[in-house]
């Protein structure tokens, strides 16, 4: 008899714990296959510690993804792994839980080594490990450049049991002895291809001479190009290989593009705004320089903008991530150092203002919407320049993009509980201070906001042409204090033209590319442009 009640009771402890945890509300946004397509396995079917499962479930976690499925009971098994699978599809979860689960927090020593290519990526890498082992006692450390070497010193003499951070500074830890990694077990590469890159590729080889011959070594990433392979062949033990990769893009994420000139994007871009339901927005220069301008010009035109580039500060970095991730802004422009593994979920448009050079430059870039299997867009602006670049990424992805619509169908890349809202007024991410004035809202109102928001920029403005280290300290205030006040997010009157295509109608009143205007919807895939049928 007491062993049959034995089972009763467990079951009866099962449903307590679970009752008493502090889950988010359920996200019933709609998902893909990329997510959705598992085996039936749940969290609970894989011997998990109680403590750890509390924070996966509190997480918001339902049950896991394909490659979760895939690689955490493996990776239990302390086997070498090399997996690839789709951006936004759960990686992290699929290394940090089994990572987690090897702690022995009794244990005063680094257990698990988590390496990532960029400094935002670290700091989001950590806050996911500080989520799911919160119930667990678990010691979580960040460390990257561009921050002072002392505070890392000082943070490592006290209990770390997961070290997140870039090669380069945790290598220059290692190397001063300050970082013990000879007792740590656990070596996870996220993004491998780029930290397997000819950049990186001397640092971690470096890096593993510092960990123990018995170490478990796990690698992944969205894609992998042959450098991988020799990794594989010299430093990982008959690794099990998981490939969920029949297709590269996501299927969640519709792809389009506008074929215009160089010099009517800002246009284009604006037309965009306006007739998009936009939540959040990440827009793609490729280069520095271009993002700070194109951050101007957004301004200009009345929209809340962020920018980001390796170039700036690195407080000025993490407090713009922080803050975009915290929906104070609408809109981010950024150069290709937010393109692998930054996960916003609030994110649901990408445009690519310049169009990438490569195919693993445009899957990390569009990947940053329809997280999780959820809906997303990728708009790309296209120059005649860009046309070659254009066929041939379609070709070494396998998939069609195809010419912009004049309207773009919200159930594309909407929530269905939020397609209701009008076009261009998506308040949700954006705080009071920063949202769109009212329809309601009379034009001398409207007057008064603008004529205060070119007062505030002059200000500003004198104030950086006295003193230029103002001007770098407040060079982010200056973009996110323009709001949304300064122009309704209605349509424009260009935006009213409905007779023509996106591609031609941004080049109004302008003078057409070498003579010929642009062709509208179809962009030509060499040689000379051909005339669509109307």
């Amino acid at each position: 008899m007491a062993q049959a009640a034995t089972p009763s009771s467990s079951s009866s402890n099962n449903k307590d714990w679970k009752a008493n945890l502090r889950a988010p509300p359920k996200d019933d946004r709609p998902q893909t296959e990329d997510v959705t397509a598992t085996k039936g396995t749940e969290f609970e079917d894989m011997y998990l510690r109680r403590e750890l499962l509390m924070g996966i479930f509190e997480a918001g976690f339902e049950r896991p993804s394909p490659i979760q499925e895939e690689a955490i009971p493996i990776a239990l098994t302390k086997r070498d792994i090399l997996a690839r699978a789709k951006n936004g599809t759960g990686k992290t979860a699929a290394f940090v839980i089994p990572a987690l689960q090897q702690i022995d927090v009794a244990k005063n020593k680094i257990q698990a080594l988590l390496l990532v290519p960029t400094r935002e990526l670290a700091l989001q890498t950590s806050q996911v490990c500080k989520i799911l082992g919160k119930h667990m006692g678990v010691h979580v450390m960040v460390t990257t450049g561009g921050t002072t070497l002392k505070d890392d010193i000082l943070r490592l003499s006290e209990t770390v049991h997961v070290l997140v951070g870039t090669p380069g500074r945790i290598l220059d830890l290692a190397g001063k002895g300050v970082a013990d990694l000879s007792e740590c077990p656990v070596f996870v590469m996220d993004e491998a291809d780029k930290l397997l890159s000819p950049e990186f590729t001397p640092v971690m080889e470096q890096l593993l001479s510092y960990l123990p011959d018995s170490r478990q070594v796990m690698l992944f990433s969205a894609t992998f190009p042959m450098i991988v392979k020799d990794f594989k062949e010299k430093h990982m033990d008959a690794p099990h290989e998981i490939n969920l990769m029949d297709e590269l893009t996501l299927r969640g994420v519709t792809q389009y593009y506008a074929f215009v000139e160089e010099r009517q994007k800002v246009h284009c871009l604006n037309t965009l705004f306006s007739k998009l339901q936009i939540n959040q927005s990440i827009i793609f220069c490729n280069s520095t320089n271009r993002v700070e301008l194109l951050a101007k010009k957004v301004t200009e035109l009345g929209y809340s903008c962020f920018y980001s580039h390796a170039k700036m500060l690195q407080s000025h970095r993490n407090r713009v991530f922080h803050d975009f991730r915290n929906g104070v802004c609408r809109n981010l422009v950024c150069s290709d150092l937010l393109t692998r593994g930054i996960d916003i979920q609030a994110v649901n448009v990408v445009i690519n203002f310049d169009f990438p050079k490569n195919s693993e430059t445009y899957l990390h870039r569009i990947g940053r919407s329809g997280r999780f299997g959820h809906l997303g867009l990728a708009i790309n602006l296209i120059t005649y320049e860009d046309r070659f670049n254009l066929y041939r990424i379609e070709q070494e992805l396998g998939t069609e993009i195809q010419p912009i619509p004049q309207q773009i169908d919200k159930n594309l890349y909407v929530a269905p509980s939020a397609i209701d809202e009008p076009a261009g007024q998506k308040t949700a991410p954006v705080p009071a201070q920063t949202q769109a004035p009212s329809q309601s809202q009379s034009k001398e109102q409207e007057a008064a906001a603008q004529q205060q928001q070119r007062q505030l920029l002059a200000a500003q403005a004198r104030a950086a042409a006295v003193n230029p280290s103002l001007a770098q300290q407040q060079g982010q205030v200056l973009y996110q204090s323009n709001g949304q006040q300064s122009r309704q997010n209605g349509p424009t009157q260009a935006v009213q033209q409905q007779q023509q295509p996106t591609a031609q109608r941004v080049g109004q009143q302008q003078q057409p590319y070498r003579g010929t205007p642009p062709t509208p919807g179809v962009i030509p895939r060499g040689g000379a442009r051909q005339p669509v049928a109307r």
